[in-house]
């Protein structure tokens, strides 16, 4: 992996978020991010198919809450990334537009990244990209057998808190979005930084790969 801990050049970062995208799956790791950002130069973008506030509302659960975060780019306009973030979220299910977009969007960018990190079903999404192909990856345990099956290709790994592969770097669902960034941030900025972070969000970190109880909780080999 490249080490960018004495590069003075922002690392150029951005988020891929669509209707309904899971609240802590992008949440988590921005606050890590923003926590970094003051230690390490880096620029950030948060990218959606409109300008429109994109809303962590369930399409599938329409009496329920969200809240709404406001894009600063299109997928058509975004900037020149090295790494996207793509969360999960009920509403990564399906091919309604915004999903077919950020699906082309993750396929057309990631030649141009240096990594490409998702966090629960968002692994759904780069495998639909076809950029999961004949790689190892991970997703969330709950919705393992849907996601699976949306690409064959793919080496599926069921007993993974976060799987590495190349510049890939794939997660379980939710959480651990935040144990994928901060290993992330361990690996290119060094290990003390990374538990930095995680000591002043008082966050006790998963910090072994393979240790992943919610395989136990849904019977996954």
């Amino acid at each position: 992996m490249a080490d960018n801990s004495n590069n003075s050049t922002p690392l150029r970062i951005g988020v891929a978020l669509y209707p309904g995208f899971e609240a802590l799956d992008a949440f988590g790791p921005i606050n890590c991010l923003n926590d970094l950002s003051r230690m390490k130069p880096m620029t950030f973008s948060i990218l959606s198919s409109t300008l429109e506030p994109v809303s962590t509302k369930s399409p599938m659960y329409p009496d329920s809450i969200g809240q709404s975060i406001v894009p600063t780019h299109t997928f058509a306009n975004a900037p020149d990334l090295d790494v996207l973030l793509v969360p999960g979220g009920q509403g990564s299910r399906g091919s309604p537009p915004e999903i077919l977009e950020l699906i082309a969007f993750i396929r057309d960018s990631y030649p141009k990244l240096k990594y490409l990190i998702t966090v629960c079903t968002g692994a759904g999404l780069a495998a639909r990209a076809g950029v999961l192909d004949g790689k190892r990856a991970t997703t969330n345990k709950k919705s393992w057998k849907d996601i699976i099956a949306l690409r064959s290709e793919v080496n599926w790994i069921a007993r993974a808190r976060w799987v590495i592969d190349g510049n890939i770097w794939t997660s379980s669902g939710v959480s651990a979005g935040i144990d994928v960034t901060l290993a992330w941030i361990g690996e290119v900025f060094g290990e003390e930084i990374a538990q930095s972070i995680a000591d002043s969000n008082e966050y006790t970190r998963h910090t072994l790969a393979h240790v992943d109880p919610f395989a136990d909780l849904y019977g996954l080999e």
